[in-house]
């Protein structure tokens, strides 16, 4: 914990270093015959428990703005005296300073100014205990604090120490007020999470530490702060709108990447990750922040949206801004600044890459919770921030904050980055299927993008679905109105006009076609997947059916197709047909990498109209099992020694060779452990044994890798919540 009490000697010698550096305002030590400080009593627990803060560092005081802690003063060579004697305190953030008057009374505090306040009962003949309530307004940052004894005769002053200031989601009156407990203690006192990735049809989960209450992990904060553009630019006027969380957090999420400046992170979404850490095998925040100080502030490689999103939220709730972090499936990265999302396919199913847009399968950003006394009332809650560098916002990459509410009403003026968040959850994809350079079909999917969003439930490890938070319906051929912010906090409306149309280039399908891939695609096993289609006519159809697969990054466009086929088939009238197809694993287990994903798509052809009609699927593929299991359960007391045994079984039809199972678990274990097999027969057995001794109380991940030289790129990964209790 921070030291308790400072002797007299040490802040003596700090009161004569300021007074030599800052003379000329008069910081003097004279009048030794009155009461001299001896020590300083910051009430360390006390004061932490109070204002929910304990845990997040051991260096300094920490406390809530908005709300008083406590400081005693300890005197010697007589008591003090304020009839003879005004005791004032000053508080120094930067260049800036307030002198605070103590004042011997039982009122209450004043939110919106500095007190200091010295109540009747709580003075004593070698002691005083103040009571100091910073604005509400505060800034977030370390303060340092100084206390003068001032006569007739001069001044005697010292610095007796620092403290630092956070966001007070538990106060009514700061623009984070969060109303419930179960929010608080979900959105920022929870140091884990749960990131959902994959697909719509196949979400996939892992847990996240935030680490909040690591060792150094608060100090990495506040450094951050420091080191930002906003502050090496101007930093008193940076010091003076910290105490905004609309701005700070806009500060705060463009530094979390370094594209711009001295930022945390460098993405990286393809090619090899030499030299850095492939950004599927991190697994918590704590240990990004200490490479980024300890690296004096260059950047951690390497990071991608879920990445960015989950270091954001630890810093976020840090400093005392409620967050989540957020996946939306289905993201649409509008290129062109349209709120359109174009897709071209060839004839037989490719896609091709001739579009600057994309879809993300997944996308990550946080949201925090705060007032928008810029925008009103109506806007104030949930605002998407989002660190993934993408596009540039005012010069520099940052996205938000931008109110959900917003997105949600089509407010698309309304700042920061509306109609590129807007593009990302509701853009209209369209389809296009080209022939020798022209269009030969034509599709609007309205429903495809921001498919499904959530974020981790209250409590649960469950997820809450917030797609309806972001969207609203949208009925037969009219969309919903689009709002569009008129400055004053008001919005304004107009109808937009249908991107569903019946008519012009168009024209309504006489066929239905849809996918459906059965089971959970599973590494290892075969696809099976069935097209169905119906005949909406009276009149038979010949039809030919073109399939292709080709495998894709999450974030990015399909590369060259790996498998595909083609079919004859003949439909009476208003008749159904299911047509099933299979891949085996070996077509697919050289070309779909870990956390690949396929992009199925059919076009079905009408031979004699030539009309043809396009239908897409896109699924991710789950990983083998990796078991864990930890002596006595997941939960842990800190310092202690406990076993914990992982088990890979080998489920393929096939002999693997080369098998390695790797475990490693920051603030579990040291490094990390492996165990090797030259070869592994199907259904047999690889097993590490490792110890585990947390050194610090909080949630942990032990996270599990296993890969074979069959196929190198196919890793299976495993992440295991592990709690830690103090002892």
């Amino acid at each position: 914990m921070p030291t308790k009490q400072h002797s007299f000697t040490h802040l003596q010698h700090l009161s004569q270093t300021m007074d030599m550096q800052r003379a000329n305002r008069g910081y003097v030590d004279i009048n030794r015959r009155h009461c001299k400080l001896k020590l300083v009593d910051f009430h360390i627990h006390e004061n932490l428990a109070y204002h929910r803060t304990e845990g997040l560092s051991k260096k300094h005081l920490v406390a809530r703005r908005g709300k008083p802690f406590k400081v005693t003063l300890v005197f010697c060579d007589g008591p003090w005296n304020p009839r003879t004697e005004n005791l004032v305190l000053e508080v120094l953030l930067g260049n800036l300073s307030k002198r605070i008057h103590v004042q011997i009374s039982d009122s209450s505090f004043d939110l919106h100014h500095w007190s200091a306040t010295l109540y009747p009962g709580n003075r004593t003949p070698s002691t005083v205990t103040i009571h100091i309530c910073s604005p509400v307004l505060s800034a977030v940052a370390q303060y340092n604090l100084l206390v003068h004894f001032e006569n007739r005769y001069g001044r005697r002053s010292y610095v007796i120490g620092s403290f630092v200031l956070l966001c007070n989601p538990w106060l009514k009156d700061d623009p984070v007020f969060m109303p419930t407990k179960d929010q608080l203690e979900e959105y920022i006192i929870s140091d884990y999470g749960m990131v959902y990735m994959g697909t719509e049809l196949n979400v996939c989960q892992r847990p996240w530490t935030y680490g909040q209450y690591e060792p150094g992990v608060l100090e990495a904060c506040l450094q951050l702060l420091e080191v930002s553009l906003q502050h090496c630019a101007n930093q008193d006027k940076d010091n003076v709108l910290r105490g905004d969380p609309v701005y700070l957090s806009r500060v705060l999420c463009a530094m979390v990447n370094c594209d711009d400046d001295l930022g945390i992170l460098q993405g990286k979404w393809s090619g090899t990750f030499d030299g850095g850490v492939k950004p599927t095998e991190w697994s918590g925040s704590a240990d990004i922040l200490h490479q980024w100080v300890s690296s004096n502030c260059r950047p951690v490689r390497y990071g991608q949206c879920w990445v960015f999103a989950s270091v954001l939220c630890t810093v976020m709730r840090v400093l005392g801004i409620p967050s989540r972090v957020v996946t939306v499936f289905n993201a649409g990265h509008d290129g062109n600044a349209n709120t359109q999302i174009e897709e071209v396919y060839s004839t037989t199913g490719e896609k091709l890459n001739l579009s600057k847009d994309s879809i993300w399968n997944f996308h990550v950003w946080v949201e925090s919770w705060m007032k928008r006394p810029d925008l009103g009332e109506m806007f104030d809650g949930w605002q998407v921030v989002d660190p993934t560098p993408q596009e540039k916002s005012a010069g520099i990459y940052v996205c938000g904050p931008c109110p959900v509410a917003a997105i949600q009403q089509r407010c698309l003026k309304a700042p920061y980055d509306a109609p590129f968040i807007y593009a990302s959850v509701d853009a209209d994809v369209i389809r296009l299927i080209v022939r020798n350079g022209l269009v030969v079909g034509r599709k609007v999917d309205s429903e495809c993008v921001g498919a499904l969003i959530y974020t981790k439930g209250i409590g649960t490890d469950k997820p809450e679905n917030l797609t309806n938070s972001y969207k609203m319906k949208k009925y037969g051929q009219m969309r919903s109105m689009r709002c569009e912010y008129n400055g004053r906090g008001e919005p304004s409306a107009r109808l937009m006009r249908s991107s569903w149309s019946n008519g012009g280039d168009e024209a309504a399908s006489n066929l239905e076609v849809s996918i459906k891939i059965e089971g959970k695609p599973t590494v290892g096993d075969s696809i099976r997947l069935c097209v169905m289609v119906k005949n909406t006519t009276t009149r038979p159809r010949a039809l030919m059916e073109h399939v292709n697969a080709q495998v894709k990054e999450y974030n990015s466009n399909p590369k060259e197709s790996f498998w595909k086929t083609y079919k004859e088939l003949y439909l009476q009238p208003l008749e159904s047909l299911a047509v099933r197809h299979t891949i085996p694993l070996s077509e697919y287990e050289s070309a779909v990498a870990a956390d690949g994903i396929v992009n199925l798509a059919v076009v079905m052809k009408d031979t004699v109209t030539e009309e043809r009609v396009l239908e897409i699927q896109e699924f991710n593929l789950s990983s083998p099992k990796i078991d864990v299991e930890i002596e006595g359960g997941d939960s842990i007391v800190v310092n202690r020694q406990y076993s914990a045994k992982l088990t890979f079984t080998n489920r393929f039809n096939t002999t693997l060779t080369g098998a390695v199972l790797k475990v490693e678990g920051f603030g579990l274990l040291k490094g990390s452990c492996e165990a090797r097999m030259s070869s592994l027969n199907q259904y047999e057995k690889i097993e590490k044994k490792v110890s585990l001794m947390a050194t610090s109380p909080g949630t942990k991940v032990l996270m599990a890798t296993f890969s074979h030289s069959n196929n190198p790129t196919a890793v299976s990964r495993s992440f295991h919540k592990v709690t830690v209790n103090a002892s």
